[in-house]
């Protein structure tokens, strides 16, 4: 009755003031698309719209993955710039400290800030109890920077799916990331374009007594089902940790010398 009352009253207006415009608003029922621009309200299917836009962005990133050995883990990805660019510029997989490392899909930038942020959290446990900080500790930390971002206001979701690969008390241990916050523990995971092929293929081939070489035998071969193009030793980049616990890249030559291996 209000409104129809109110809706009386401004054809009254015009009228008398045929210049003169009073808007009123037609009721509608919000659609799906209409949540699209808001963080922090849920879509009627119980869905945050920006972190299924930061999975888009995730899945157009190049393959990157990672391999759980018995002693030991494998972080690879593919590593494609552009031909005038220098492949040594460019880094995919880095330290957070001597015995964890992180590699991505996704927005560099935005694992840019994570490392940054990790690295920071690691020497302030470190300073606090004088101790390396445990894997999962890390993991449950950086998991919950990317969680924060999803329900303020004037921020946007992480663009990128952490893969993170360490070796503590607990052994060699693996986790991904994802920019929602979520995180789990893995025996051997893929992110970026060519997931659903790359997981495939790695559950195929993965056994629990897996030693380090062969894992990275199959980290290798791995991204080679799905990459496009001639895979060399400059645009894919490795990483492992072993025993000794400390994080290590492998150079150029040696990452030649794996693939010469399984020609």
């Amino acid at each position: 009755k209000k409104f129809k009352k109110n809706h009386e009253k401004n054809r009254g207006y015009r009228a008398h003031y045929p210049h003169f415009h009073v808007p009123y608003f037609r009721y509608f029922k919000m659609g799906e698309s209409d949540y699209s621009f808001s963080l922090t309200t849920f879509s009627p299917s119980g869905k945050l719209i920006q972190i299924e836009y930061a999975l888009s962005r995730v899945g157009k990133g190049d393959t990157s993955l990672a391999v759980k050995a018995k002693n030991g883990v494998v972080l690879a990805t593919e590593k494609k710039v552009h031909s005038l660019v220098d492949e040594t510029s460019v880094q995919k997989i880095s330290y957070i400290t001597n015995n964890i490392a992180v590699t991505y899909s996704g927005m560099a930038p935005d694992s840019r800030v994570l490392i940054r942020k990790g690295r920071k959290k690691a020497q302030k446990y470190f300073r606090t109890y004088h101790d390396p900080i445990p894997v999962a500790q890390l993991v449950k930390e950086l998991a919950g920077v990317m969680q924060e971002f999803t329900q303020s206001g004037g921020v946007r979701p992480f663009g990128v799916s952490l893969l993170i690969a360490g070796y503590d008390d607990q052994g060699p241990q693996l986790y991904q990331v994802d920019p929602s916050g979520s995180y789990w523990a893995w025996k051997a995971s893929a992110i970026g374009k060519n997931t659903v092929n790359a997981k495939t293929f790695l559950e195929k081939r993965y056994k629990e007594d897996m030693e380090l070489e062969d894992a990275i035998h199959n980290a290798i071969l791995t991204l080679k089902e799905g990459f496009e193009g001639e895979m060399n030793e400059n645009n894919i980049e490795i990483g492992i940790i072993g025993e000794d616990r400390k994080f290590r890249t492998l150079t150029p030559s040696q990452v030649k010398d794996y693939l010469g291996e399984l020609e």
